[in-house]
C-alpha cells in the first residue's frame, strides 16, 4: 500500500514563504511514483477541502486561481517526492495541506486524508 507523508508546514507572517513536501513510499503493485498524478488539497478551519494544485506524470501543472503566481508545484521522481513552494503567503492560505495521488485515475486516499501539514499565516 502506497503511503503519502506531508512535511514542511509552519507559521509565517504575511508575505513569507514555505515549502511543503509529500513523500511517497510502499510501492509494491507494479507502478512507481513516476506513474502518479499528485494533488495538493487544503482545508481551512470550518471550510471544505479544496484543491490547490496538481502535477501530472509529464510535469504539467494546475493551480487554483487564488494561488496562481505564488505557489509552484514540482516533483522529483528519483526521490518519490512532490514539493509545493508557497510564496507571498497571506492569512487566507492558513489551512492544513494534504497531498494525495491518482494511479490510473483512482485516488490512493481521500482528498484531505492523512495528517497533513499545518500552515499558519499571521497578519
Amino acid at each position: 500500500e502506497v503511503q503519502l507523508l506531508e512535511s514542511g508546514g509552519g507559521s509565517v507572517q504575511t508575505g513569507g514563504s514555505l515549502t511543503l513536501s509529500c513523500v511517497a513510499s510502499g510501492f509494491t503493485s507494479g507502478f512507481t511514483f513516476a506513474d502518479l498524478v499528485v494533488v495538493w488539497y487544503r482545508q481551512a478551519p470550518g471550510s471544505v477541502c479544496a484543491l490547490v494544485s496538481t502535477i501530472t506524470t509529464t510535469g504539467a501543472t494546475y493551480y487554483t486561481d487564488s494561488v496562481k503566481g505564488r505557489f509552484t508545484i514540482s516533483r522529483d521522481n528519483a526521490k518519490s517526492t512532490t514539493y509545493l513552494q508557497m510564496n507571498d503567503l497571506n492569512p487566507e492560505d492558513t489551512a492544513v495541506y494534504h497531498c494525495t495521488a491518482l494511479a490510473d485515475g483512482t485516488y490512493l486516499r481521500g482528498h484531505c486524508a492523512g495528517q497533513g501539514a499545518q500552515v499558519t499565516v499571521s497578519s
